[in-house]
């Protein structure tokens, strides 16, 4: 074999290298797409999955993870819009939670849908994953799946615990920058009380809504708190248990990627109410 065969030899694997991946993630594509228009059908919705990997991706050494981020608001906002008014939305919700501003839209909009929101939580929805949660008029959930508190953060601490530390120690003993700080956290912890309140109306009596409310928003546990759906169901969220197998198949076709890909994922397509071609 000639030196020349050789290098054809290298470039044909190099090339297959290349090209292989790419074509696998095509047929993922192709079958998440397959899969939720099959969902969709069967239950006459529009499907939209919100899925970060919490896991860390080998890149150069460096663990990368991903949350709500106003990229995916953006992306869901339109999924709605294109939703027509008497068509049920379905929610595939899979988050460790992200930016208060960008969980708060996707909430609002799916609060505002006129049609039945349906959220299936396989695994978590943690921190702004559960205050879109709270907007869902069903929250269907794996029996070991977990919500949790949606109490705001101020860089690496919970805003209550700012809050709590400055009225222990005193006003005069905490430095200008822990005091503005805790102005902050104080703010922070009655603007979310008052949207987690307001997804909350309507779904439960009033005053129950808003001993919810504050529970979740005011720091009663970490942030990390596994909240389960017995507990859930204590509380009077519309929690039911045991997810359609299409969930679990769905998230069998978004593996730990190897590189970027969009957390959002619909077809994206105005939707009438003719199931042929939906027109």
């Amino acid at each position: 074999m000639s030196f020349g065969d050789v290098l054809n030899i290298l470039w044909i694997v190099l090339f297959l290298t290349a090209f292989l991946p790419l074509l696998r993630q095509r047929q993922v594509e192709v079958f998440r797409v397959r899969l939720i228009r099959r969902f969709e059908d069967r239950r006459g919705s529009r499907l939209i999955t919100l899925i970060h990997r919490q896991e860390s991706i080998s890149f150069l050494g460096i663990p990368l993870s991903r949350y709500i981020n106003i990229e995916d608001s953006e992306q869901v906002l339109r999924a709605i819009r294109l939703t027509p008014g008497d068509m049920p939305i379905d929610l595939l919700l899979h988050t460790p939670g992200g930016l208060v501003l960008a969980a708060e839209q996707i909430a609002a909009a799916l609060k505002r849908h006129p049609a039945r929101v349906t959220v299936f939580v396989p695994h978590y929805a943690m921190s702004g994953g559960t205050m879109i949660a709270c907007a869902a008029d069903e929250i269907v959930m794996d029996e070991n799946a977990v919500l949790g508190p949606v109490d705001p953060q101020l860089g690496n601490y919970p805003a209550a615990s700012i809050v709590a530390a400055v009225r222990d120690k005193g006003v005069r003993a905490v430095d200008d920058h822990t005091l503005i700080l805790a102005d902050l956290s104080t703010k922070a912890l009655e603007q979310v009380r008052k949207f987690v309140h307001f997804l909350l109306e309507g779904k439960m009596d009033p005053d129950r809504a808003a001993d919810l409310a504050a529970n979740l928003t005011s720091g009663l546990w970490t942030h990390d708190y596994p909240i389960g759906v017995d507990q859930l169901r204590q509380m009077g969220l519309p929690v039911t248990e045991g997810l359609p197998k299409e969930i679990y198949d769905l998230m069998d076709l978004y593996p730990q990627p190897p590189g970027r890909r969009p957390s959002v994922q619909y077809i994206p397509l105005p939707y009438g109410r003719g199931r042929d071609g939906r027109t």
